[in-house]
């Protein structure tokens, strides 16, 4: 067995330990997760990702230990803004905060299953089509440029592809059933409004992945290294949502942030085939931007709304 196999093997019974250590031991009974409780499990994921990252440094070198940083702070930076629509999905399908961590738990799983597909795909296609970096590039910048302009996404779960075609198959309950997401009625499964909050989720994800794992394709082509630095910043993403969620909403100029940053990619791609940032580079200017970005939505007073 090369070390290669040992490396994925090893890395993947690492997060199923953790996985059944957070749903079967430290989150066994439902509850509603405080602040306190979040931003310790959000330090906890932080500290591991920098503890892999040494041993990235020590078994692999400098460089890919700065390609694994500088991805994982893409990922991590991108994934904030998948907080503010989690807020609004829970809001509009009207989640106690109880249940809130069991959808994410299954929502995330579900995210590590695409972000495999995703990211294999993304990697054997530029090693077989290189000038496919280029349109990731392109992508990145008209997604960039799109970002500041957007208007508040509206939830409509009724005209949500998954959730339609799920609908299809089976029938669904109007009503909650406590952390249940099927019931069987009279015989029938029926799925509970909690599954297709689930779907939403799921689907939020993979549009979130679109954007988030070509941004990492730029920074690296190694395989495990964009793997495993998206994983950490998955994984630490509910206790990030928890430890956020009731202020990620005065950050005002993160979108702003984001955008730069994507655009600051897609140019990075675009150019490649003749000038190449290196990676020290490409992780200061990622961090300058999101440093700013949060300073600035401190700093600067939010207008008020005239009435």
């Amino acid at each position: 067995m090369n070390d290669t196999i040992i490396l994925w093997l090893g890395f993947t019974a690492f997060v199923l330990i953790m996985l059944f250590l957070d749903l079967f031991v430290f989150h066994r009974k439902t509850h509603e997760v405080k602040i306190r409780e979040a931003i310790v499990w959000s330090i906890v994921w932080i500290l591991l990702a920098l503890i892999f990252n040494y041993g990235v440094y020590i078994w692999f070198g400098k460089e890919n230990a700065l390609e694994f940083l500088t991805a994982y702070v893409i990922e991590k930076s991108l994934s904030v803004d998948n907080l503010f629509v989690f807020i609004m999905v829970f809001e509009f399908f009207h989640i106690k905060p109880e249940y809130q961590h069991k959808i994410l738990f299954w929502g995330i799983l579900g995210a590590l299953v695409m972000r495999v597909i995703f990211i294999f795909a993304g990697v054997e296609l530029i090693h077989k089509f290189h000038w496919i970096i280029y349109i990731f590039g392109a992508f990145l910048i008209y997604t960039g440029i799109k970002i500041p302009f957007e208007k508040e996404k509206k939830i409509e779960p009724d005209k949500n592809p998954f959730v339609k075609l799920f609908k299809k198959f089976m029938p669904v309950t109007n009503e909650f059933h406590g952390d249940k997401f099927f019931i069987k009625i009279d015989a029938k499964i029926f799925a509970t409004p909690l599954f297709i909050t689930l779907l939403i989720i799921e689907f939020t994800d993979l549009i979130f992945a679109v954007d988030s794992i070509p941004a990492v394709l730029a920074i690296s082509e190694d395989t495990f290294i964009v793997y495993t630095s998206n994983v950490f910043a998955i994984l630490g993403l509910r206790a990030l949502y928890f430890a956020l969620a009731g202020i990620v909403k005065f950050f005002r100029y993160l979108k702003f942030g984001l955008s730069a940053i994507l655009v600051f990619v897609g140019v990075k791609m675009c150019i490649s085939g003749f000038y190449k940032f290196q990676v020290l580079w490409s992780l200061t200017i990622i961090i300058s931007i999101l440093m700013i970005s949060v300073l600035l939505s401190f700093i600067i007073p939010e207008k008020k709304k005239e009435n």
